[in-house]
């Protein structure tokens, strides 16, 4: 018998097939994780978490709707809501999606948002016209500046505006700019292509008008990752249900100029031509890496069914890739750098299967994986997957914690009726979970406002400060930022 939400909280150390294993990427994390939690090990509270939810209010609203569950202890401010209108006089726009954390200016904490817009229903990101690559595309990102120590917001403004569907992204080399994703291929009436990603500076002060870095490819762009050593950005395609997703690396020519070109390549197991990743994988089990080169990265999607079985709308990288050898997985989203290791998540991968139908290739889906990539063994590792809805549902956005635990956003689109104590009247609820190094997940919080999905979960340069957005329907006040705090060091984040 399946176990609800609040039974799991009991007894989700004994769940089975979920065991996160010790790899040289995780156990550099660890280290980290004993030096920030003096006399306490981690896991010893509630295996890694923080204890028993309940509905918090926001702290600079009087007697406001308690949005959020959260542990004891731990208490957050709202800082925008789509619509507000911002320093710059814009509203705030739609559909926050993917989000970074950098130290700003005057001691404040600067954070860079993606706007998922998809329809001109939805607040824009507006804008000059001037400023934008695409004069049609309602997209882009905003910045906010968040002041620590008062715990409110000092300004936001639109910072790249003119783009489409911009998802997640991540952080550029040495934590100087923003790389925000189109999780979109297309081509607007214009001729304007989309499906590539785009570089924010850090110091921009306003929207600036931005070129594509082409040489990254054209695909559904979901998350990306800087190895700080090397510059080389590892990214995630979403391709969505039926279609196969790859797991890329761009070598630049120049790390700190990523539009002077270089290299894009998918990922392919050694020995194991065209390896199918989705599901039957042994969790801990450690394969082979090597790398294919794409030779046109800005290739169109297909439009017909090619002889690897591909269906319309493949991406040209992943057919280039995946003809070559290159590996399978499914709707790879949310990436992070960790120590010496990149981390990412298959939203609905795994042997444990949600009871939709199964897609059009007999593929059915299942309830999410985390993967973990070693560059310097060139090798692959599953590190979770889950055993069912009430463990983990739906991973998207995925953050490597200051304290070396593994924090990861719902999005349950598996509606299978998903219900919670904590938050009456929703289904299909959402919620924050922990992983510890040890394979056990936890609930941080659960979403109360609305169905919709967490996502841009990041930490500020201190580790003090946990940044969340609730995505959004579109309209005016259905999505919000926040910054929580609480006390870290008790647990595992």
């Amino acid at each position: 018998m399946a176990l609800d939400r609040r039974e799991f909280l009991v007894r989700g150390a004994a769940l089975t097939g979920s065991m996160v294993v010790a790899t040289s990427g995780w156990a550099g994390l660890s280290s980290r994780v004993a030096g920030a939690t003096p006399g306490r090990p981690p896991g010893q509270d509630r295996k890694g978490g923080y204890g028993p939810l309940r509905p918090v209010g926001a702290d600079n609203e009087r007697r406001g709707f308690q949005h959020l569950a959260l542990p004891h202890g731990f208490s957050y401010v709202v800082l925008s809501r789509i619509g507000d209108p911002m320093s710059d006089g814009n509203p705030t726009p739609a559909q926050l999606d993917g989000m970074a954390a950098f130290a700003g200016p005057d001691r404040t904490v600067r954070l860079i948002r993606n706007h998922e817009i998809r329809s001109a229903s939805q607040v824009p990101v507006a804008g000059p016209i001037e400023t934008r690559y695409d004069p049609s595309a309602n997209g882009g990102t905003t910045t906010l500046d968040y002041d620590p120590r008062r715990r409110q917001l000092v300004r936001h403004f639109i910072s790249l505006n003119g783009t489409v569907v911009n998802c997640a992204g991540g952080k550029g080399l040495g934590d100087r700019s923003w790389i925000t994703g189109e999780e979109i291929i297309s081509t607007a009436p214009n001729g304007r292509k989309h499906g590539y990603n785009f570089e924010v500076p850090l110091d921009r002060a306003g929207p600036a008008l931005t070129q594509p870095i082409v040489a990254m490819g054209r695909f559904a762009h979901e998350a990306v990752a800087t190895d700080p050593a090397s510059g080389n950005v590892y990214q995630t395609e979403d391709a969505g249900s039926g279609r196969g997703s790859g797991f890329y690396r761009y070598l630049p020519n120049n790390p700190s100029g990523l539009l002077a070109g270089g290299r894009l390549q998918m990922l392919a197991v050694a020995g194991e031509p065209k390896a199918d990743l989705r599901e039957r994988r042994a969790v801990g089990g450690s394969l082979p890496v090597t790398w294919v080169d794409i030779g046109a990265p800005d290739a169109d999607p297909l439009t017909a069914t090619n002889r690897d079985g591909l269906a319309p709308g493949t991406s040209g990288p992943f057919a280039e890739g995946y003809a070559e050898g290159g590996a399978k997985f499914n709707r790879l989203e949310g990436i992070w750098w960790g120590t010496d290791s990149v981390f990412f998540v298959s939203t609905s991968g795994g042997d444990a299967k949600n009871p939709e139908a199964p897609n059009a290739d007999g593929y059915r889906e299942g309830y999410g994986q985390v993967w973990e990539y070693r560059p310097l063994e060139s090798r692959l590792v599953l590190a979770y997957q889950s055993p069912s809805a009430a463990a983990l549902d739906s991973p998207d956005n995925l953050v490597v914690t200051p304290r070396g635990g593994l924090l990861l956003c719902e999005d349950d689109a598996s509606d299978d009726g998903d219900t919670h104590p904590l938050a009456p009247g929703i289904t299909d609820v959402n919620r924050l979970i922990g992983l510890t190094r040890r394979g056990e997940a936890f609930e941080l919080a659960v979403n109360r406002y609305n169905d919709s999905e967490f996502a841009g979960a990041c930490f500020s340069p201190d580790g003090g400060t946990l940044f969340v957005n609730i995505f959004g329907d579109g309209t005016a006040g259905s999505g919000l930022t926040v910054a929580i705090r609480g006390p870290w060091a008790r647990g595992a984040l």
